[in-house]
């Protein structure tokens, strides 16, 4: 059966679902852009960013509208916190009932996150398979599979101890792996063979940008980088923009600092540990990838913007531009009852809430008057003269 799917599918020579269903229409989306952009490989990994967020582009404005509208709803969140203090049960309760009434769905951006790892995953393998470098193990540099591979595929060339070209032409049985019992070697399938018709190479693809001052994106940023000696790992300075991106992106979206919240401490932490990682994975993946991931983010931050404006993003360690409102001035306040009596409360009554809080005093009293005082706790007493 998947040889019959794959030779209906528009001349692929190669195609084993279900994984090459999601990767193989990415793949040649990316290289019919570098044919199409002047055989330039960062510009097509940058257009093809463009366009697979314009495609998921519905799924992040949902999104982005809840956690804006949660953001909002911050004051009424916090009076359901001071009002049942110590009961976590009783506010997770009110708190959901709040966000049901306002349409919010707190789970709706798992969808868009979720959907983010399998590109990830299939651009990081459609880099690799586009530079034909293939890097082993030494087990599998050394082994017998190795060797009866190389002999049904001419096109295998040793460059160091661990590391192969791939062929880049292939056709019929050069095309069909599996046949071989190699499937752990797949990245040495032709390239050709994962093309669709009007896609196909006529030379291998060229990796590096000249106006990047050939940086290769098939490798980890040596170009931009400080190599940090002791420890061989390279600082990017594509992974340091990505992740001052990551920060703005975050932080514009991430609730106001509430002791008494203990999921806004968990997402303030994540402010700052999402960047750290990017600067870390800047000095392990691809640069290509990271080139990605700043475009990416830089998408996202500006359609936040059009939606939600600045959110949270301000402050920023103390410092709050006059051209930026205060995230308060459109937050939603719990009402007075003289201001809307008649108006429907989400949790119950605020102003109730309000009053309930609020310490008794005893009225003033004339001269030479007692004050009131209660009899059985039931019932006010007379006057005293």
């Amino acid at each position: 059966m998947p040889p019959v799917i794959g030779a209906g599918f528009l001349g692929i020579e190669h195609f084993t679902p279900p994984w090459d269903v999601f990767f193989l229409p990415l793949f040649n989306l990316l290289i019919g852009l570098y044919n199409i952009l002047f055989s330039d490989f960062a510009l097509a990994i940058i257009v093809f960013t463009i366009v697979i967020r314009t495609v998921v582009a519905p799924l992040f404005v949902q999104q982005i509208r809840s956690q804006k509208e949660m953001q909002r709803m911050q004051p009424l969140v916090r009076e359901v916190q001071r009002k049942h203090k110590g009961n976590r049960q009783k506010i997770t309760e009110e708190t959901m009932a709040l966000y049901k009434e306002h349409g919010v769905n707190q789970f709706g951006g798992c969808l868009p996150t979720l959907l983010q790892l399998p590109i990830l995953f299939a651009l990081y393998q459609a880099i690799i398979r586009a530079s034909n470098v293939v890097t082993l193990t030494p087990e599998q540099a050394s082994s017998s599979t190795l060797t009866d591979l190389q002999a049904a595929l001419p096109g295998i060339a040793r460059i160091t101890e661990t590391t192969f070209s791939a062929p880049f032409q292939g056709a019929g049985a050069l095309c069909n792996l599996p046949a071989f019992n190699i499937s752990e070697f797949s990245h040495f399938l032709p390239l050709n063979c994962q093309l669709i018709d009007p896609v196909k190479l006529a030379s291998p693809v060229d990796t590096t940008a000249a106006w990047l001052f050939g940086l290769d994106l098939a490798q980890r940023d040596h170009v931009f980088a400080l190599v940090i000696p002791g420890i061989g790992f390279s600082l990017s300075a594509l992974a340091v923009i990505a992740a001052i991106l990551q920060f703005i992106q975050v932080k514009m979206t991430s609730p106001r600092p509430n002791p008494d919240d203990p999921t806004a401490a968990a997402t303030g932490t994540m402010v700052y540990l999402f960047p750290l990682l990017t600067i870390f994975w800047g000095g392990i993946f691809p640069s290509g990838l990271i080139l990605y991931w700043v475009v990416y983010t830089a998408y996202l931050v500006v359609q936040q913007f059009f939606i939600m404006g600045w959110g949270n993003l301000f402050p920023i360690f103390g410092w709050q531009p006059a051209w930026a409102p205060s995230p308060e001035e459109t937050a939603i306040r719990p009402r007075r009852r003289d201001d809307a009596p008649d108006a429907k409360r989400a949790g119950g009554d605020a102003t109730d809430r309000e009053e309930s809080a609020r310490p008794s005093t005893p009225r003033p009293t004339q001269p030479g008057q007692q004050p009131r005082r209660r009899q059985g706790g039931k019932r006010r007493g007379r006057k005293q003269r």
